[in-house]
């Protein structure tokens, strides 16, 4: 395979607004939320009746008999029909993953263009009968004479089809969902109450600062009525936030909320990236380059924790591009939990995590706070797990096309242990 490692531009991107889940997209399908995200970006840049090279899609919750997701979702756009189409998944990190995959395909030239993007909604959520039923069903279905039939059917309780099964974000190995996991990790690393309520106080005020600067006017295109992220909250008091009661460990040592936590959220998203010579011939601003991109896991299940493993995708995406973590100007750290994120701030900060796991002499070090998610973060402005990689990204990728020019840091935590992390810079 040639390897003609070319520039990989990221042109932008382009979503729905988020809101919560069972409220405002309760009756659109998840298919229909990233065939809006992709048809606006469509319009963005002029794509109608164009091929793409490749588009990469991914979710976390689909129906069964959308087998062809991806490619479904394609051809609910004007591209050009002919464009092919991958479904990816990485969990919480899903969408990022799949822009680092149309990133590497267009470094080795590969393909010139691609777009990645995501979608989960809780509120088209597919449900499934258990798995003893479903065999009886599918006994009954294969039965060959009326006598069988009747004898597989009457081997059915009709009470068992009010017994369905939910789709659930808690680890099946643990049987723990993702707050409990970071209540254990936020007791670990001594994360205050009061310091989750002040990230996700800022993490309001800066996403509603960023609205009023017309910083999302392009970013967040109009569906279903709604113009903005519903779950920005503009009158947030740190004073509220500290009244509101634990969510998961209920106990007086519970720390995680409603209110530091992100919510259950309904959208969706996607981004367009290029090779340098495609932009220019075609005439597309370029915002920003991706750098390089980097996955990880932990052993959760033998006591590491859930959403830390960030941490280590970071530490080697720092050794390959010769870099320390106070080399960028801007962070963007995904707030699945406030104190998620203040965990991985102190890991980075510790000599002993970074020695033991890190494999490093040293700590990381600290980050300047004031570079950490600028315009807002996942609290405030929501997470539809699929959707928050490209997010980040296409903001990302923003805010270093109005600055001028520097570094950016992008890190997601995921469902099963793992994380993602990727490089910007203009």
């Amino acid at each position: 395979m040639r390897n003609l490692n070319q520039k990989v531009a990221i042109i932008g991107g382009a979503r729905i607004p988020f809101t919560k889940s069972f409220g405002h997209y309760s009756k659109v399908s998840n298919s229909d939320l990233l065939a809006a995200a992709l048809n606006a970006l469509v319009r963005k840049y002029g794509l109608e009746g164009k091929k793409i090279d490749e588009v990469i899609l991914g979710t976390l919750f689909h129906y069964p008999n959308a087998w062809n997701w991806a490619r479904e979702i394609v051809q609910s756009t004007a591209l050009d029909p002919h464009t092919p189409a991958l479904f990816h998944a990485r969990a919480c990190g899903t969408s990022l993953d799949s822009a680092n995959t149309v990133a590497m395909k267009i470094a080795i030239g590969q393909i010139e263009n691609g777009i990645a993007g995501g979608s989960d909604t809780n509120s088209d959520m597919p449900l499934s009968l258990k798995r003893t039923l479903a065999h009886k069903l599918a006994k009954l279905q294969q039965s060959k004479t009326t006598v069988e039939r009747t004898k597989n059917l009457l081997k059915i309780n009709p009470f068992q089809f009010f017994n369905l099964q939910v789709p659930d974000v808690r680890e099946q190995r643990t049987k723990l969902n993702m707050g409990e996991h970071t209540e254990l990790t936020v007791k670990k690393w001594g994360i205050t109450r009061k310091e989750q309520d002040e990230l996700a106080y800022q993490s309001h005020i800066r996403a509603e600062e960023a609205y009023k600067d017309g910083f999302y006017d392009n970013l967040v295109f109009p569906f279903q009525g709604l113009t903005k992220d519903s779950i920005v909250r503009p009158n947030t008091t740190r004073e509220n936030l500290s009244k509101l009661k634990p969510a998961f460990d209920k106990s007086t040592s519970g720390s995680l909320t409603a209110g530091n936590s992100s919510a259950f959220t309904d959208g969706a998203t996607s981004i367009f990236l290029s090779s340098k010579e495609y932009a220019e011939r075609n005439n597309l601003e370029i915002e920003s380059y991706y750098i390089d991109g980097q996955s990880a896991a932990f052993d959760y299940v033998g006591g590491e924790d859930l959403l830390l493993a960030p941490t280590v995708a970071v530490s080697e995406l720092l050794k390959r591009n010769d870099l320390s973590l106070q080399d960028f100007d801007f962070y963007e750290i995904h707030e699945a939990f406030s104190g998620q994120l203040l965990s991985t701030l102190k890991a980075w900060e510790s000599d002993k995590f970074s020695k033991e796991v890190l494999g490093r002499d040293r700590a990381l070090g600290s980050i300047d706070r004031e570079k950490l998610n600028t315009r807002g973060g996942s609290v405030a402005i929501g997470h539809p797990f699929s959707a928050t990689g490209t997010r980040i990204l296409a903001g990302a990728s923003k805010i270093l096309k109005e600055n001028g020019g520097g570094k950016c840091l992008i890190s997601i935590c995921t469902g099963g242990g793992m994380g993602t992390a990727s490089i910007i810079e203009a």
